[in-house]
């Protein structure tokens, strides 16, 4: 993917933006005009390596040929008929999803928060029809340090100020404890709670693990106290961090699970909630829905990343390669903590250096795209797909720019 793209310059083009578009976003100053595996070229014609994959969205890298011949063969068919009628691919991809996860039941949306919301949602009514408790005073308790999306009931339980404030008032029924405290989690449960939502690795907050056995310590006051574990793994999950779904490298299994990013190819936005029939089952016709949820179009790529799984190669390239990315980053100059798992990491730089946004910006002015956090840490999250030289490529260019 080489030479000049006739169209617009890329003032004219972030000018547009600037001018037309809400200021909710600061991008890197590079115009993408076309992508292939784990590369992106830009109006100009120049290539640039694919460190951050979308956030997990491009785990499979950029237009996948199985996903992108999935999409078009249901192009050609029907994309949408909404769920006032049933289609010829949601049955099928609800059982194959539920599957692949070991779960039982399917709830199929759209966005990450849609899925977060909808779990939010499902907790509540499970907690008032099946643990007895009484209407509208169902408590989560939530994990600080959280990202688990924008919506206004969502950032009510952020302990981001950047993303809460000034966005009141905010919806009650959240607990915040730290993350990673166990004794904290466990003296925040009380009878009404419902269910305890947490982010296996959070990757907003820096790439950050649970800490050795916190998660199990969960799924037992969970247990102890009849309580849900909804464990958020829109980024994670999917093939991200070595495995399947992050929890399970911890032996543990969540009652409910998110997910996103990955289950819609890069292509459209597919999110899902997964888990047991006796938790999911409490919805009735009525009480929750989506226009675009579980419509034909996504429930065919849906699928076709479902194959893709089931085929075991992307969790095992995400261990081998990601341990090749975590032994080297640990070696860098400028580097105070690399965090993470399988193909994805968290690097802290050290105070005095560059900022995250600076050396996101040398990185690009050397062809390689990612994205800070935080001020201080780089998010390193490469498509599945990536080569070793690939990746040692975008490795070696962090290296010279942390090197000054």
């Amino acid at each position: 993917m080489t030479g000049t793209f006739a169209g617009p310059d890329v003032v004219e083009v972030i000018a547009l933006d600037e001018r037309w578009s809400a200021h909710n976003y600061h991008p890197l100053p590079v115009v993408i005009a076309a992508a292939d595996g784990a590369w992106v070229t830009d109006v100009a014609g120049r290539r640039y390596l694919d460190f951050l994959a979308g956030y997990s969205a491009l785990n499979f890298g950029h237009r996948h040929p199985a996903l992108v011949a999935a999409a078009v063969e249901q192009l050609g068919r029907v994309t949408l008929t909404s769920r006032a009628f049933h289609n010829d691919q949601l049955g099928a991809f609800c059982r194959e999803l539920a599957e692949l996860t070991g779960t039982e039941m399917v709830l199929p949306m759209n966005s990450g928060a849609e899925a977060v919301e909808s779990a939010i949602k499902v907790a509540r009514r499970w907690a008032h029809r099946v643990k007895g408790v009484p209407d509208g005073t169902a408590e989560i308790v939530v994990a600080g340090g959280n990202f688990h999306g924008r919506t206004t009931t969502i950032v009510s339980f952020s302990t981001d100020e950047l993303a809460r404030g000034g966005f009141g008032p905010f919806t009650p029924g959240f607990t915040v404890v730290p993350y990673g405290d166990g004794d904290a989690l466990r003296a925040a449960i009380t009878e009404r709670t419902a269910a305890v939502l947490v982010e296996p690795i959070q990757g907003e907050a820096g790439v950050v693990v649970a800490p050795p056995g916190y998660l199990r310590g969960v799924r037992v006051a969970c247990d102890e106290t009849a309580t849900l574990l909804i464990a958020d793994e829109i980024q994670s999950g999917l093939g991200r961090a070595g495995d399947l779904l992050a929890l399970d490298h911890d032996g543990v299994r969540a009652d409910l699970y998110t997910l996103g990013k990955a289950l819609g190819g890069g292509i459209l936005p597919v999110s899902a909630v997964v888990g047991s029939r006796a938790v999911l089952g409490v919805l009735r016709p009525g009480e929750h829905g989506s226009t675009f949820g579980g419509n034909p179009l996504a429930c065919a790529i849906g699928r076709a990343v479902v194959r893709l799984l089931a085929t075991g190669e992307f969790q095992a390239r995400s261990r081998e390669l990601g341990a090749h990315l975590h032994d080297r980053l640990r070696t860098l100059p400028g580097v105070v903590e690399v965090r993470g798992r399988g193909l994805w990491a968290g690097v802290q730089l050290s105070p005095g250096g560059p900022s995250g946004r600076q050396a996101c910006e040398a990185l690009l002015a050397r062809g390689v795209l990612c994205r800070e956090t935080h001020q201080s840490t780089l998010r390193i999250s490469p498509p599945l797909v990536i080569s070793r030289d690939e990746l040692d490529a975008g490795i070696d260019a962090i290296t010279a720019v942390l090197a000054g």
